[in-house]
């Protein structure tokens, strides 16, 4: 009897990471993270050159994918607590140290507020390795003679950028490769 897949990775199509990206149950997705351009210093001509150049990106590339996210975790579930601990806490010099914590906090997501990640992604069907590599070659350099600066997610990077989206963790290294392989490696110490 073959056992049915329950987990996160399942819901959400996720199989495995691949050489170049993740695969899911549909593509392989390769995603490249962009360096962003701040626009609000630029002159409107530049602007529209910027613009531009985007629309011949996507022109040269039809099947590619603009993605921004947050590049920061938010911090309201743990502002949240702080604020429970606060209502029933008697002893002062901890209150005062939960009220630093909210401050500092506020301080943090305050910074980070602007901060966004900006990606490319594409995705591959039933291309075999070395079109992949021949597409994500002409990808790169399509988008270099565009001037975008962009390269290829690694692997800790696009586990990064999945913790957050999802809100698992700040630096994503808590993500098994493999759902339910921390679980398989305890079970095999004992």
């Amino acid at each position: 009897m073959a056992k049915r897949k329950n987990g996160v990775q399942s819901l959400l199509g996720f199989e495995r990471f691949t050489r170049y990206g993740v695969k899911t149950d549909k593509s392989e997705v390769v995603l490249f993270a962009v360096e962003p351009t701040n626009i609000s210093v630029m002159s409107k001509a530049n602007v529209e050159i910027k613009v531009h150049s985007l629309m011949m990106v996507l022109s040269v590339i039809p099947d590619l994918q603009i993605i921004a996210i947050d590049s920061a975790e938010r911090f309201d579930s743990n502002k949240a607590y702080m604020f429970k601990r606060l209502e029933s806490e008697q002893n002062e010099a901890v209150r005062k140290l939960l009220m630093a914590d909210i401050e500092h906090l506020d301080e943090i997501q305050l910074e980070m507020s602007s901060a966004r990640q900006f990606m490319f992604a594409l995705s591959f069907k039933k291309e075999k390795p070395e079109q992949i590599f021949n597409t994500l070659n002409r990808v790169e350099k399509t988008l270099s003679e565009h001037g975008f600066t962009a390269r290829r997610m690694t692997k800790p990077e696009i586990k990064r950028m999945l913790a957050l989206y999802f809100g698992s963790s700040l630096t994503g290294d808590e993500i098994p490769d493999v759902e339910g392989e921390n679980e398989i490696k305890m079970e095999v110490k004992e």
